[in-house]
């Protein structure tokens, strides 16, 4: 049956959290898809001001590394980014997104994908490198320093395989969106779904024209004829324009952002890949989750019922995908609901029309300073996966 199983795997992986200013409910599940390649990441309390939470999901194609890769690296590196100590969560974001890129290249990047994936993700040279181990103390672990490797793939471009990365971060009652890709984090202010992020298909005025500019083509509405997506992290085929830089390549990590002040309003925040929005629209999703808490008070339950919905009653089209969700609900108010502060040219709706304010990144202006850590940060990682495999 090509990519799918005679039979779904239903089986879902679960968990719930939560801390004085919300709780979280996430799941998985890998479906009807032969592979699972889907991860996530929840850091409740994300460092030491414990008034920070990162939630993030990453959808990946043509194997699961990439994916693994950013639920386990990404967040540190927006927590080691100096913009994220001077309180520009954003700026620390967006470095955060184009650094994984940076990060899978080179014989280091090389062998963190390899324990990543699996004998399904394709690197050259994998068995060679499996064999091949660096002297005791020649790898030095600590993450901030990411020092080069020498070995058989230090020419390693980065890997063929790429995912999606729509993560959020909630400080006080500020809440950013970074995306790249097709996932998409929605908002729940009075039971309207508002889209805190945008779906990047080629097909699209803005990734049209980089595409073409970078010497891509789209084809059936894939880029090239085979990417359906037009930001990802990975895919480093569709990133080999020297003459350019990593924002404007035909295929870019670059993330947008959006900035939203949470008000009263606000009941929730819902994270998911694209096998939950291929079966329901933003709205759809938003009244069914919340006709769901009227009678179900455990999230991650709430998630299991949407894969549940979603899942295709035989193999092929839509509700076939691999499916992961993460359910952010408010616990407390948070201040009046004056605006909404979100860059208009990332949104999928009018927020006009319920008088939302749009504005940019740049008026922010972040006074709080947080120390590097990761307190009560739970990464979504391949339980055979270790490091002294190699």
């Amino acid at each position: 049956m090509g990519v799918y199983l005679s039979s779904p795997k239903t089986e879902k992986a679960s968990e719930d959290g939560e801390n004085e200013r919300l709780r979280y409910g996430l799941s998985s599940m890998q479906g009807w898809r032969a592979t699972m390649e889907d991860a996530h990441a929840a850091c409740l309390n994300f460092d030491s001001s414990s008034s920070t939470s990162f939630f993030g999901v990453y959808d990946g194609h043509g194997g699961k590394a990439v994916a693994k890769f950013c639920a386990k690296y990404l967040h540190p590196q927006v927590l080691k980014h100096e913009a994220y100590m001077a309180g520009d969560i954003g700026t620390s974001l967006q470095n955060a997104f184009m650094r994984m890129d940076e990060m899978m290249c080179g014989q280091r990047g090389w062998r963190e994908l390899a324990v990543l994936g699996d004998k399904s993700d394709k690197f050259s040279g994998m068995i060679e490198g499996l064999i091949w181990s660096p002297r005791s103390g020649e790898v030095n672990e600590h993450m901030d320093d990411w020092p080069s490797e020498k070995g058989p793939h230090s020419n390693f471009h980065g890997p063929t395989s790429g995912c999606t990365a729509c993560v959020a971060v909630i400080r006080n009652n500020q809440l950013f969106v970074a995306n790249a890709g097709d996932s998409r984090c929605v908002l729940s202010r009075k039971g309207q779904a508002y889209n805190l992020s945008k779906d990047h298909k080629p097909n699209l005025e803005v990734e049209k024209d980089r595409i073409l500019k970078a010497g891509g083509f789209i084809q059936v509405g894939r880029v090239n004829g085979s990417l359906n997506l037009s930001r990802a992290i990975g895919d480093v085929e569709f990133k080999q324009n020297k003459a350019l830089p990593a924002e404007k390549q035909i295929v870019t990590a670059e993330p947008d952002i959006n900035t939203v002040e949470l008000c009263d309003d606000d009941e929730f925040l819902v994270l998911a890949c694209d096998g939950i929005w291929d079966c329901m629209s933003s709205q759809q999703l938003v009244d069914y989750v919340r006709e769901l808490l009227t009678v179900e008070s455990k999230l991650s339950a709430i998630c299991e019922r949407v894969f549940d919905r979603c899942l295709a009653p035989a193999a092929g089209g839509e509700g076939c995908d691999n499916m992961t969700m993460i359910l952010v609900q408010f616990k407390k108010p948070i201040t009046s609901c004056a605006s909404v502060q979100v860059q208009s040219q990332h949104l999928h709706q009018a927020f006009e029309t319920n008088k939302i304010q749009v504005e940019t990144l740049k008026s922010l202006s972040g006074t709080d300073k947080s120390s590097a850590g990761t307190d009560n940060c739970h990464v979504e990682n391949d339980k055979h996966s270790s490091s002294s495999l190699l």
